[in-house]
């Protein structure tokens, strides 16, 4: 009977690929299994501490935007520094043409002091002033 060495080199590269699906299909699992905290559910904890704005600054309602008869909201999420001033803001929706004239805005804002920093979430409507 004669020896046939290239049988033995796909048994080889079976258990190989066995083996890497067996490693990936336990990574997986232990990630379904042992989840990591996400940063919204920290935010959400965040956000229990309402902070109320001292001052406020309208936002300008964008000439194309006028142009366009655009309307809408914006949603943005702000950093508050424990001084009140805002520090970071994060877009979470809203017309890019809009969008600009809120960041302008809010970024003007001040909150009253707290002992640290808090994440709020604001919610600006534009509507054309034609209408």
């Amino acid at each position: 009977m004669f020896h046939r060495p290239h049988l033995g080199l796909r048994k080889n590269r079976r258990e190989v690929k066995m083996r890497f699906v067996n490693v990936v299909l336990s990574f997986a699992l232990l990630g379904l299994v042992c989840p990591q905290p996400t940063a919204f559910s920290q935010e959400t904890n965040q956000g229990e501490i309402k902070r109320k704005a001292k001052a406020k600054v309208e936002p300008r309602y964008p000439p194309l935007a006028r142009q366009m008869k655009l309307s809408g909201k914006v949603e943005i999420e702000v950093t508050v520094s424990p001084d009140g001033r805002v520090k970071d803001t994060r877009i979470i929706g809203g017309n890019p043409v809009l969008v600009n004239a809120a960041l302008d805005a809010i970024r003007m804002w001040r909150y009253e002091s707290a002992p640290k920093e808090t994440v709020e979430t604001i919610e600006i409507e534009f509507k054309d002033p034609n209408q």
